[in-house]
């Protein structure tokens, strides 16, 4: 009885219209838009970040036969201190990365989706200066992973409920 029930459970997935973002693999609809998105330059060195994060994901999809949409994108980094001692001195932070996409068409420039994606994390502030800088930047790393794998995530969701080719 335990061995038919996940298979029960499988079998009523399937009857529920569930399907797979990445049906067809590297040859699917998703995986072709997506290998036909170019990243546009970020600014800064989040902008850095986060463009090579989307442009390992991206080029991972080798469905594509070119650029057909540019990925354009705004980001906001900021790290404001909220933890005090009773000299006033910072104990933590957090470190906010915001990021404002738009994909648009190649041919035509129309804009086809205007989207948002964001993370924050947590930093303790230590008496080394140098522990903390190198906490930040470890926070900054994982941030632009996280906002990347958000505007993936969302651009695969688009492209499958629009059908594109």
């Amino acid at each position: 009885m335990k061995r038919i029930l996940p298979l029960i459970a499988l079998a009523s997935l399937s009857a529920c219209g569930l399907r797979p973002v990445y049906g067809g693999g590297g040859h699917g609809a998703v995986a072709q838009t997506l290998g036909n998105v170019e990243v546009a330059p970020i600014e800064g060195k989040a902008g850095w970040l986060v463009g090579n994060a989307l442009r390992d994901r991206l080029g991972a999809m080798q469905g594509g036969s070119g650029p057909h949409y540019r990925l354009v994108v705004k980001l906001d980094d900021n790290i404001s201190g909220f933890g005090l001692r009773a000299d006033a001195a910072i104990t933590r932070e957090r470190r906010t990365l915001r990021a404002r996409y738009q994909l648009v068409d190649g041919a035509t420039g129309a804009q086809i989706l205007d989207d948002t994606a964001g993370s924050d994390a947590g930093i303790d502030v230590v008496s080394s200066e140098y522990a903390t800088i190198a906490a930040e930047d470890t926070a900054l790393e994982r941030l632009s992973q996280t906002v990347a794998d958000q505007i993936v995530t969302r651009l695969a969701l688009f492209s499958r409920k629009a059908g594109n080719p």
